[in-house]
């Protein structure tokens, strides 16, 4: 008899979120095959048992969902997480990089945002041989089409633009992250100086991964308003990221691929009432968010300390952090 591959996929989110994980987890489970065993893991901090409940029950046979509670770990550094985030983002965003400590069982595993629908067998990534990488990924589609973007993820992050990468759909190589202690060097970098970023997350992956980096087809996260338009047949993944979300904006390509899944969910009527009541002023309100990050993609390359300019004192701090306490404390907690 062949012994089923186990496939552990990791989501985050809090209770805010939970209607979108569930369109995200129901599109996952709707494409597996029974010839794989799927471990859904969701890190979250303060998720209602209800909610944990109705998405529980999307488990068959060879897919489980587990909630993992993470608040425990992130308590000594809660305010270094919070500190730089903008009103669209939540700590939520920086669990995906505590994979490789909280979960050491695991050498590989999936990441994925709570805002994206599967359209394949997510094992199908799961396959893909990374070799010594420490991701696969997808070019970041809106740094593509915007020079301030481009200019800020070169002078501030130190990646070309063309490779730098969007950390919402992640195959992630946790025996390699290990390796490069790429915790401890964030953590380093986090408390020590905690400096001003554009997207927080992904900033750091996209710089201590640089070099390391598989890149798949955009296929395998699709971002609807950016690049190549595809017939849905074609994609794997749809990730409906940045501002415009199908239950906010009813013109967002690819939506009739998300209602399809939602209405399948206990949270139909909840997303479909949200799109009913999002404002003309909220969405003007996301216009001029959008707009504001242009601002400060050029007001983050004036200043003079910037997060490439970090990262040699982190890596020589971490190979040699056993001369420092404090910092050894620090990292006991997570590594």
């Amino acid at each position: 008899m062949k012994i089923k591959q186990d496939i552990p996929i990791f989501f985050s989110t809090d209770d805010n979120y939970i209607p979108c994980l569930a369109v995200a987890i129901y599109s996952l489970i709707k494409n597996t095959s029974k010839e794989n065993n799927y471990r859904i893991i969701v890190l979250q901090t303060g998720i209602s048992e209800e909610n944990e409940r109705k998405i529980k029950e999307f488990e068959t046979d060879n897919v489980k969902i587990n909630f993992e509670d993470v608040s425990s770990r992130i308590t000594k550094i809660k305010k270094d997480l919070a500190l730089r985030l903008r009103d669209y983002y939540s700590s939520t965003i920086y669990y995906r990089l505590f994979i490789p400590s909280l979960f050491p069982e695991y050498e590989k595993a999936i990441y994925l945002d709570s805002d994206i629908i599967v359209l394949d067998d997510i094992a199908n990534m799961f396959n893909i041989d990374l070799k010594d990488n420490y991701v696969a990924a997808i070019p970041d589609g809106a740094v593509s089409v915007n020079p301030d973007f481009q200019k800020y993820v070169k002078q501030a992050v130190g990646v070309e633009y063309k490779k730098y990468f969007n950390s919402g759909v992640l195959l992630m190589n946790l025996r390699e992250f290990r390796k490069s202690r790429f915790e401890e060097k964030f953590l380093y970098m986090l408390t020590r100086y905690n400096l001003d970023t554009i997207a927080p997350d992904q900033d750091y992956l996209n710089m201590l991964c640089n070099g390391k980096v598989h890149y798949l087809d955009e296929t395998w996260d699709k971002m609807p308003d950016f690049g190549k338009r595809y017939d849905e047949k074609d994609l794997h993944i749809i990730h409906y990221n940045f501002f415009r979300k199908p239950w906010h904006y009813a013109d967002v390509p690819y939506s009739d691929a998300f209602w399809r899944y939602a209405k399948n969910t206990k949270y139909y009527s909840v997303l479909q009432e949200e799109l009913a009541n999002y404002t003309d002023e909220q969405r003007k309100t996301d216009t001029e968010k959008a707009g504001s990050l242009n601002g400060r993609t050029k007001d983050i390359c004036r200043q003079e300390l910037k997060l490439i300019d970090i990262l040699d004192e982190a890596n020589e701090v971490v190979e040699n952090k056993d001369n420092d306490s404090s910092l050894r404390e620090l990292y006991n907690q997570f590594i």
